[in-house]
C-alpha cells in the first residue's frame, strides 16, 4: 500500500492495526485549524498553518503552553484547550472520512484487533468517529488523557498494543504526521504514512489569506 524505509508495508502482514485519528481516519485538519484560528486570535497568539501541521499528534493544551511561552502571553492552557475543542466541534460539518483508511477499518474489522491511538481528548475523538461512521468499530482506544507522554514518544502506541494484547513489533500503524510516525517507529512498529496517498485541504493560501472552506 505504501513504503517506509524498510520496504513495502501491508496491513495483512500484521496481527493488529493501530490508527491515528485526526488526519488519518478523518480529514479533520481544516476544521481543527479553523478552530485554532478562532482561539489564537481571541488570545493574541499566532499559529500559522504549516506549523499547525508540524505539531500534528500533540495535545492542544501542550501546543497552547508552548505558544504562550514563546510569545510571552499568559493563558490557562487547559481552559483554552477546551475552548479550542468546542470550536472544533462547531466545525464538525467540515469533517469527512479519509476513505482509503476507513476502508481498511471495514476490511479488517473482526479479523484482527484494531485500535485508535490519538493525541485528541477522548470526547473529541468519540465525536469524530461518530461523524465518520466508525463508532464502535475499534477494540481499544488511547487518547490524550491516557498517557503522560505524547507523540513523538511511543507511549500512546505501546499502550494501544498492550490493550490489544499484541506485541508492538506485530502492529502496523496508520499515521499522517511526523511526530506520530516517529512515535510509531520508537514503539518498534511499522508505519503506513497516509500522506503518501492523501493530502488534507488547506485553510490558508500561500499569502496567508483565508480560503473559502465549506462549513467554515
Amino acid at each position: 500500500m505504501t513504503r517506509n524505509e524498510l520496504g513495502p508495508v501491508e496491513p495483512s502482514d500484521f496481527e493488529a492495526i493501530i490508527f491515528d485519528c485526526d488526519g488519518t481516519l478523518a480529514d479533520t485538519m481544516p476544521a481543527h485549524y479553523v478552530a485554532w484560528l478562532k482561539v489564537t486570535t481571541q488570545y493574541g497568539l499566532r499559529l500559522d498553518e504549516d506549523r499547525f501541521y508540524s505539531l500534528g499528534g500533540r495535545p492542544s493544551d501542550k501546543i497552547l503552553e508552548m505558544l504562550a511561552e514563546e510569545q510571552g502571553i499568559q493563558i490557562d492552557a487547559a481552559a483554552v484547550a477546551i475552548e479550542k475543542e468546542k470550536a472544533f466541534i462547531e466545525s464538525m460539518d467540515m469533517v469527512e472520512p479519509i476513505r482509503p483508511v476507513t476502508d481498511v477499518v471495514h476490511q479488517y474489522r473482526g479479523k484482527i484487533p484494531l485500535a485508535v491511538a490519538t493525541g485528541a481528548m477522548r470526547w473529541v475523538m468519540d465525536r469524530t468517529l461518530i461523524q465518520i461512521g466508525l463508532e464502535g468499530m475499534f477494540d481499544a482506544s488511547v487518547t490524550a488523557e491516557d498517557t503522560y507522554r505524547h507523540k513523538p514518544f511511543p507511549d500512546v502506541f505501546l499502550e494501544a498494543a498492550r490493550l490489544l494484547g499484541v506485541e508492538p513489533s506485530k502492529c502496523c500503524v496508520y499515521e499522517d504526521a511526523d511526530l506520530g510516525v516517529e512515535a510509531a517507529h520508537q514503539a518498534g512498529m511499522r508505519v503506513i504514512d497516509v500522506r503518501d496517498f492523501h493530502q488534507p485541504r488547506r485553510v490558508t493560501a500561500a499569502d496567508g489569506s483565508l480560503l473559502a472552506i465549506p462549513g467554515a
